[in-house]
């Protein structure tokens, strides 16, 4: 067999396909060695080159005054006024996580804790969206202990809060979980630092952990279906070290108070070969590497190897003339190994040597931004019309089983089993923890606070991907504003099968036309994210999944709300307006076995009303509590309303309500646009008078009590019971079936 044939053979294995193939041949004008075989199908993976999404990724805004940097580097910057800035990011760590749930979700929040570092920004707050099969599923109770362990056992340690999340299960995930991380850090605007490789002449410094070979083809294994072979992929998936983390974190933000700082890029997925290549082809440089000098835990690794190589708690930098020895010195001081591996030069390419032998010779650019694109096929899926549709439910015979039923199931019972694993107190900047709608940290330096929340409804965007990304947006930035927070950006995690499905592909392009037309009318650009492709396993795709992380500003910490009551005898007050919509709902999922339906439709100028409200009563400090209604409806957002983590059984509510609404309907409804807020006595009608003003239909329906609960539609009693009885359930339900 010649040298091509075998070079043929491992293009393929490695996921390159001949046109790609011959197309790098093209490039350099001569065959490829191994090396170079290696660095093409790293970075023209689905997973780094974006190949299947780039075309439609160019849809969405990421402009606008509040924005310093978007996509495009290591994570999206946010100004935040007097001179500060926020940084956030979403990264997906699915099929790892798939693989080996701890050390996968483990080194998800690793790389993402050093994408917001890496710009000179001390992460602040972490959050995380989870997704499982359903809990009858053999592996899912094994696969959700590890990766909550493993988000804890990371973030715990390296002392980095992490403050909330979304967690939902659902069939369409028994062969592919999603792990989907979120980090937000906070900078001086002056200090932000980029991921380039400026400066001819300038030294290229490595830093942190030495060299192994965990992780090696990650990124090519990210970019595959899963199958009956997946067991085998576990050397494929990194190892993390939390502690190495804290002390590069430090090292690194020492560093950044220097001037020595030229560019500065994690070694993320595809390892050094990702990080060199990008901090060159941003700058329009070159990069020569003396494979020799860089540091390596192990015995006769290849170059091949260590271009390759993902082991964690790693940095590229790239600094000024002169200042190598103080550099080092400040890793050194930290007990990190950093060593001078090459220089930038001005040819725009990547050399790497060894031995002093060339063993790849590859144009930056060409590799790290010229991946070939596709358009691939996209097609509605042929029982779309079906799936729309769903079948006439009787009325529950008895609605306090019926919402104790929906409490207790696994996508809206209480998540404290997964938080209460959570350091959400480390830093002590946290204001509102893990439990409402938002989670809220403070600047100590100036009193802001920072709400952020994460959110998605995977059904939704199955039945219907357009309205189930507008959905994720305004649904999102609904829980920041619920906060009293004005939402500011976001950024996206956007999961899906594969690409190569022209129903996924449907669906992928729908989700970003809607998450787009959302973001362009709430003035919340993109300012970061990633594509998560191939997760399915054989001809299964997961529901969409196009998650969002929404960031806002409240100019006052103090004025930040919860979604919990608070005062016996506050009045309750139902902002929004409800209308005939169950189709994909929770209720019909859950109580009637039904996921279909068309979604909740969502008007955004209505929204937008509601947001504005919602801020205005915040920062005059009118409320004592605002939630947002989504799944479950009206009468799951009043229960959650009266679970106070801080008063737990205490609070319940005395409700009426007038509709033209069967009752299952009106309480079970996912209209958008609605939230409860609750208010003394005293300040309702200001409320209801600002909210006519608004645009915002408002109307008081009740009263907090004193642990009973009360529901009457059109002047009949439908759940008469006692605050304990729904709390119980709700309470209970994730905990024992994990106990189980």
């Amino acid at each position: 067999m010649d040298d091509t044939t075998q070079l043929v053979r491992a293009a393929s294995k490695c996921g390159l396909t001949m046109e790609e193939f011959d197309l790098a041949i093209e490039i350099l004008g001569r065959p490829l060695t191994k090396v170079e075989l290696g660095l093409f199908s790293a970075m023209w993976s689905e997973h780094c080159s974006y190949k299947s999404s780039k075309i439609h990724l160019g849809k969405f805004p990421t402009d606008g005054p509040q924005v310093i940097e978007g996509p495009g580097e290591n994570a999206g910057v946010v100004d935040i006024g007097d001179g500060d800035a926020v940084v956030f990011k979403m990264e997906s760590h699915n099929h790892p996580s798939f693989i080996e749930p701890y050390q996968g979700a483990a080194t998800g929040v690793g790389g993402i804790l050093r994408d917001i570092f890496t710009m000179g920004a001390r992460p602040v707050a972490s959050l995380n969206l989870l997704r499982f099969g359903s809990q009858d599923n053999a592996r899912t109770k094994y696969l959700l202990d590890g990766v909550v362990s493993g988000i804890a056992g990371y973030g715990n340690c390296i002392g980095v809060p992490t403050i909330g999340g979304e967690l939902s299960f659902n069939k369409s995930f028994n062969g592919n979980c999603l792990v989907n991380v979120f980090n937000l850090g906070v900078v001086k605007i002056e200090k932000i630092f980029l991921g380039k490789a400026e400066g001819v002449g300038n030294p290229v410094i490595y830093a942190g952990s030495a060299t192994g070979r965990d992780g090696i083809h990650g990124a090519t294994m990210a970019s595959e279906e899963f199958s009956e072979a997946t067991e085998a992929k576990r050397p494929t998936v990194q190892v993390g070290d939390p502690f190495t983390e804290k002390l590069l974190l430090e090292a690194c933000l020492e560093l950044f108070k220097t001037d020595y700082i030229v560019g500065i890029q994690d070694m993320g997925a595809a390892g050094m070969t990702s990080s060199s290549f990008e901090m060159a082809g941003r700058a329009g440089t070159g990069v020569e590497i003396n494979l020799d000098k860089v540091p390596r835990r192990e015995e006769g690794m290849t170059p091949y190897e260590i271009m390759l190589s993902e082991s964690q708690e790693r940095m590229l930098l790239v600094c000024r003339p002169g200042t190598e020895e103080a550099v080092k010195g400040i890793f050194t001081k930290w007990g990190l190994c950093s060593e001078v591996i090459g220089e930038v030069t001005g040819d725009g390419q990547v050399r790497l040597t060894e031995n002093g032998k060339i063993v790849a010779d590859v144009p930056a650019l060409r590799l790290a931004q010229m991946a070939p694109h596709f358009s691939r096929l996209s097609l509605p899926p042929l029982n779309i019309e079906e799936v729309q549709t769903f079948t006439r439910v009787p009325a529950p015979e008895n609605y306090c089983k019926t919402l104790q039923t929906l409490l207790a199931s696994p996508n809206i019972c209480s998540r404290q089993w997964v938080y209460r694993q959570y350091d959400h107190m480390v830093r002590t900047d946290t204001v509102v923890k893990p439990g409402s709608d938002a989670s809220v940290i403070r600047i100590k330096s100036s009193g802001k606070g920072i709400a952020m929340s994460v959110d998605c409804n995977s059904r939704y965007c199955y039945i219907d991907p357009y309205m189930g990304g507008m959905q994720a947006v305004a649904e999102a930035t609904r829980n920041v504003a619920c906060s009293g927070a004005k939402p500011l950006a976001i950024t996206d995690c956007l999961n899906f099968g594969s690409p190569e499905n022209p129903e996924v592909m449907w669906r992928f392009i729908n989700s970003i036309e809607g998450i787009s037309k959302a973001c362009l009318k709430l003035d919340t650009p993109v300012v970061s994210g990633n594509v998560s492709f191939y997760n399915q396993t054989g001809e299964t795709p997961i529901y969409p999944t196009p998650a969002i992380g929404a960031v806002g500003l409240l100019a006052d910490s103090s004025k930040a709300v919860t979604q919990f009551f608070a005062t016996e005898g506050d009045i309750i007050i139902l902002l929004g307006a409800t209308f005939d919509e169950i189709g994909g709902s929770e209720y019909l999922s859950v109580i009637h076995g039904q996921e279909r339906g068309g979604p909740p439709g969502v008007n955004l100028a209505k929204e937008l009303a509601l947001q504005k409200l919602m801020i205005a009563l915040a920062d005059e400090r009118l409320v004592n509590s605002m939630h947002d209604i989504s799944d479950g409806g009206v009468g799951v957002a009043l229960a959650e309303s009266a679970f106070s983590s801080e008063n737990p059984g205490i609070l319940g509510f005395d409700v009426s309500f007038t509709t033209e609404l069967s009752p299952d309907r009106f309480l079970f409804s996912e209209s958008q646009a609605r939230a409860v807020a609750s208010c003394r006595p005293d300040l309702a009608g200001k409320i209801i008078e600002m909210a006519k003003k608004n645009g915002t239909p408002a109307r008081m329906v009740g009263e907090v009590t004193f642990k009973k609960v009360n529901i009457r539609v059109n002047s009949i009693d439908l759940v008469t019971t006692n605050i304990d009885e729904l709390l119980q359930p709700w309470k209970e339900a994730l905990g024992s079936y994990m106990s189980r």
